[in-house]
């Protein structure tokens, strides 16, 4: 492997503390900014020791962490030995006695990542690195969907199946269970699952192989199956599989893996046990899957269809002997909310939901199960009227900010200092959070990132986080200012930065966490989080720059909430055009 690291134009302005246009603008007015020694035209790579070399030469501030020259270490294999080297990373962090396969000067550095951060974070730092690198080749379910998969199927403390598991996202998940089961075809994603696991403390099996082809785990049920499985899969093994005993529903069409994946997980789940697997939206309509649709639903093993951005969420129960089937299932339209699901779900279990179809009529149909197709046609006006006003009203503006000839050149000092000084302290949650009949809210990573309210449940119990009104709260990929803390507490995998309000406005720090990349962390924050610059400013102007960039995060939330509200929009004004509730204006 190669000794001589490489980082790309985005790395640089991370390294420097500045933006990827300062760093375009180097490469032009510098004739000895390093050349490219690799990429493409519009992907270069620079040798890590010359970039070093330049920004020293031009006395320009710079920090590489240790966490960012494990990384670079790693990337300079390339492209194709970089899910290897992360799964020998981790193979290392889990079993200190052995270098997990990588030369000896790189284990080195890895062992000391995890010596000072703690072999978790460490390993997280590097995952969260990789998953970045390769967001286009590895599919990752969303965060928020695999905390409210691993909730449906009622996981906490239960053994837990993901027969599809990737890198473990949806075994990782909030309030996911103490003993896990998962497979995965590809090896490297397989070893970087259980390490993560293992180094979790949470007792796991995992195994690689072609889980159509080759059952990991034959003959063994779960308390609950999780999946989001490969779409359109054409080459499932539907030539070798005609008479598989998992087929309990019918053979599924060549052109059906999706249906493949619904059986197998029935298969590994034990009697009244859930599963809860990612579907496209076409699998509830189309005619090739008509009649396993039609056996799931007389059988009582599908209870449930929602529509979520992007995939179908399927909630199946396998059936106990003699058990007798219910008459109706759930269909449920949550593209525009998630937060409907599970009131609507327990409104279901408890047979006082109004948002169930009799199965009755749809085996008298064409067993079409898509929810918009189901959506109460009495209600489409009033349904798009207040989508609409949902629409304009969520708009905003961009803050009015001065355009400047030059930049400011103001007095600058770092986060590190800040806390050194005692305008800031920080907090983290206890590393492991018990959830057993716990009634405490928890503010997530996945809150911070959407904006929603704590929606996690804790225990009470030692070193919990209380939140507090301006509290400025840090995840890998957002950062928050709490405006009430609610009684709420901090969650795993977040950082708290409290201010004191007297000397230091939280949506200035905020502001400065977010503008340097927002990769704040438990893991990532140990690393270099505290380098982050702030210009030493009166709270006045701390106030002028606070508001500014107030505005610039409610902006975000309102183009994150009108995306999903336009598409709900969309589809409703179709629905209502073409069944003639809906009419345009003359």
């Amino acid at each position: 492997m190669s000794h001589d690291p490489t980082v790309n134009a985005g790395d640089i302005a991370r390294l420097a503390g500045v933006g990827r246009a300062a760093v375009s603008n180097w490469r032009r007015r510098h004739d000895d900014f390093p050349q490219p020694v690799g990429g493409t035209a519009n992907q270069p790579l620079f040798s890590l020791r010359q970039v070093e070399s330049w920004l020293r030469r031009y006395g320009k501030s710079y920090q590489v962490s240790l966490g960012d020259r494990v990384w670079q270490r790693l990337k300079a294999a390339g492209d194709l030995r970089l899910g290897e080297l992360v799964a020998q990373a981790g193979s290392l962090l889990t079993r200190a006695d052995t270098d997990g396969g990588l030369d000896s000067e790189l284990a080195e550095l890895v062992r000391e990542l995890g010596e000072r951060h703690g072999a978790s974070a460490a390993y997280e730092f590097l995952c969260e690195r990789y998953l970045e690198a390769h967001s286009r080749q590895l599919s990752v379910t969303r965060e928020d969907v695999a905390a409210l998969m691993v909730r449906l199927v009622g996981a906490g403390g239960a053994t837990v199946l993901d027969p599809a598991c990737g890198v473990g996202t949806l075994l990782l998940a909030p309030g996911a269970p103490v003993r896990v089961l998962g497979q995965e075809l590809s090896e490297t994603s397989a070893a970087i699952t259980a390490s993560r696991l293992l180094l979790r403390g949470v007792e796991a099996t995992i195994v690689a192989g072609d889980t159509m082809r080759h059952d990991g785990f034959a003959g063994e049920r779960a308390d609950a199956v999780v999946c989001d499985p490969p779409f359109n899969e054409r080459a499932w093994g539907y030539e070798e599989l005609t008479g598989d005993p998992r087929w309990e529903y019918g053979l599924p069409p060549r052109g059906e893996p999706e249906l493949a994946w619904v059986q197998h997980c029935l298969t590994h789940v034990k009697p009244r046990g859930l599963v809860a697997i990612l579907m496209p939206p076409a699998a509830a309509s189309r005619k090739a899957g008509r009649r396993i649709r039609a056996n799931l639903l007389r059988a009582g093993a599908l209870r449930a269809v929602v529509a979520l951005p992007g995939s179908d969420l399927w909630l199946l129960r396998r059936p106990a002997a003699g058990e007798r089937p219910p008459s109706e299932v759930l269909i449920l339209d949550a593209t525009a909310d998630l937060s409907v699901v599970e009131p609507a779900w327990q409104a279901y279990l408890e047979d006082r939901s109004d948002q169930t179809v009799r199965i009755i009529d749809l085996l008298a149909d064409e067993v079409d199960m898509t929810p918009a197709r189901h959506q109460r046609h009495d209600d489409v006006g009033r349904a798009f009227t207040e989508a609409r006003d949902r629409f304009l009203a969520a708009a905003a503006v961009p803050p009015d900010l001065k355009v400047l000839e030059q930049p400011l050149d103001q007095p600058a000092t770092t986060l590190g200092d800040l806390i050194k000084e005692g305008l800031v302290t920080t907090s983290q949650a206890p590393p492991k959070m018990s959830a057993d009949g716990g009634d405490v809210p928890v503010l997530t990573a996945d809150d911070v990132l959407t904006g929603g309210a704590p929606s996690g449940l804790a225990a009470v119990q030692q070193g919990l986080v209380p939140l507090q009104p301006g509290d400025v709260v840090a995840s890998y990929s957002a950062v928050r200012v709490v405006e009430d803390g609610g009684g709420a507490v901090l969650g795993p995998h977040l950082t708290l930065y409290r201010v004191d309000a007297r000397r230091l406005d939280p949506d200035f720090l905020a502001g400065f966490l977010r503008a340097a990349g927002g990769r704040v962390t438990t893991g990532s924050s140990r690393f270099d989080v505290r380098r982050t610059r702030l210009p030493r400013l009166s709270l006045k102007e701390q106030k002028a720059y606070g508001e500014a960039f107030r505005q610039l995060a409610v902006l975000e939330d309102a183009i994150r909430e009108t995306s999903t509200l336009g598409q709900t929009l969309i589809r409703l004004g179709l629905d209502g055009l073409a069944d003639g509730h809906l009419h345009p204006q003359s």
